[in-house]
């Protein structure tokens, strides 16, 4: 799409602080971080909303989300734990999907979020 500000990253058209990238996905840091790691995972075919997707998105959806924790990983803030809920660190991920789900780009696109949360206090 020619005015999608995703589209144009994806493209090379606008810089970006790059996290990855593949023939199909393309990560990079949220200009407007909500936490001490923020960043997006954004496939390269414009596809509006996750209301948009169906069946021929599963794998891209599924690479999308396989992907999230690697990065992650990679940035500081994955999950080291037993499987119980005990351990430390993590993310959370999000879809925000049309005005009401708070979707402010039109280029589906997958929130990471984690890093220190100082107001948990200490365990």
């Amino acid at each position: 799409m020619d005015n999608c500000i995703f589209c144009k990253i994806a493209a090379k058209q606008i810089p970006s602080k790059s996290v990855y990238e593949d023939d199909d996905l393309i990560a990079f840091h949220d200009i407007n971080p909500a936490s001490p790691v923020h960043f997006l995972i954004v496939p390269k075919q414009h596809i509006a909303t996750l209301s948009d997707c169906d069946e021929k998105h599963a794998a891209l959806l599924g690479r999308m989300m396989v992907l999230a924790p690697r990065l992650a990983e990679q940035l500081g803030c994955g999950y080291q734990g037993d499987g119980t809920g005990n351990g430390s660190g993590g993310f959370k991920t999000q879809f925000n999907t049309g005005p009401d789900g708070g979707q402010e780009v039109y280029h589906l696109h997958l929130h990471v979020m984690g890093g220190p949360r100082p107001w948990r206090g200490q365990r």
